[in-house]
């Protein structure tokens, strides 16, 4: 993707109905001009599909370079399942194979996601809203749960880092989430609040490692979620504290930060309101993902576009996304996948 055109688009990246738009659709989007799209199972069908949807979403808005998005963790987060696409495993499988040797699990990892943005760049999607970086806790939800790579921080920093270094090798960037973590979390918050009461030496000592070995990452996305010991009122995608003392100061993420999805119920108020508290607080570009017209037209009367600063970030990402491409020689797709297969189906070394 290269640099972003001089005429900025909206901070916005929005999701749409079904797998193919309507007139509706085609008429806001154009009017719009979104930074970019999000796709979900709705919206998938079959490869020829997806390719013929991404092009027609990148002509309405008249870029080549629109960022497509998708959520293809592997797991129970899979946005484009099989037959067409491999069955990716979840994260948390990964972790074991460090029992069978010193840097298995790494590599398992980086080769995972590799045969991930494989399948995403020949879509034409490209960004993948993974890898999550999150640190799981005992009695905490099970919305992360295997979608995370270990209950050790330093773990899921490692893994999480070759995760990235995989889809940045084969030319999709990576979304680090959920920044400044959600491991702790008692609720979802796709359905509530939740409120984090954790002090700061706990959260620097956990939460914070995995997102500040990835600070160096192209582009993140915040958690709905409240910490009391920096802010005991607004969740992290609506707190300039947040984004300012921790997201920016003690984790030193200074790429694109993207809202986690605006019309989730951790959030309250009318989406307009939402929009701006999120700008407000300090973050890029705004992100809604249902498709629903009546809120996105809400959230789009409210988002500024892209702002100069973003756009640096978003020229830094693509360079990050060239350097890593070049670094790496390609590879034969049906060898890494059996091999990748091989290692998982090993039990581990008890």
């Amino acid at each position: 993707m290269p640099a972003i055109d001089a005429s900025p688009p909206r901070a916005v990246i929005l999701g749409l109905s079904g797998t193919v738009l309507t007139d509706r659709e085609r008429r806001f989007f154009a009017a719009a001009e979104p930074l970019g799209f999000i796709l979900f199972s709705r919206n998938i069908e079959c490869p020829a599909q997806v390719r013929t949807l991404v092009a027609e979403l990148r002509a309405l808005v008249g870029r080549a370079t629109v960022p497509i998005l998708i959520d293809q963790e592997g797991g129970r987060v899979q946005r484009l399942p099989p037959p067409h696409w491999r069955k990716a495993p979840p994260p948390a499988v990964f972790e074991p194979l460090s029992k069978r040797g010193a840097g298995l699990a790494e590599q398992a990892t980086r080769l995972n996601s590799r045969l991930l943005a494989i399948e995403l760049a020949g879509l034409g999607i490209t960004v993948n809203c993974a890898p999550v970086a999150d640190v799981p806790v005992e009695g905490a939800h099970d919305i992360i749960g295997d979608r995370a790579y270990s209950r050790d921080p330093k773990q899921v920093a490692v893994l999480a880092c070759a995760a990235c270094e995989g889809l940045l090798a084969e030319g999709v960037l990576p979304v680090v989430k959920h920044i400044p973590g959600h491991g702790r979390a008692r609720t979802d918050s796709h359905f509530a609040l939740p409120v984090v009461t954790a002090p700061v030496a706990t959260l620097e000592a956990s939460d914070f490692v995995p997102f500040q070995a990835l600070a160096g990452m192209p582009w993140a996305m915040t958690a709905h979620v409240v910490y009391t010991a920096f802010d005991p009122h607004l969740p992290a995608t609506l707190s300039p504290t947040v984004v300012d003392t921790v997201i920016r100061g003690h984790i030193g993420f200074n790429g694109l930060l993207l809202t986690d999805d605006l019309s989730m119920r951790a959030l309250s108020g009318d989406f307009g309101a939402r929009t701006g508290q999120a700008f407000t607080a300090g973050c890029d570009v705004a992100l809604h993902c249902n498709g629903d017209l009546a809120e996105m037209s809400a959230i789009v009367a409210a988002a500024p576009r892209l702002s100069e600063a973003a756009r640096m970030r978003l020229e830094q990402g693509e360079a990050v996304r060239r350097q890593h491409m070049m670094a790496v020689p390609k590879m034969n797709v049906a060898e890494a996948g059996t091999t990748l297969e091989e290692w998982l189906r090993k039990e581990p070394v008890s």
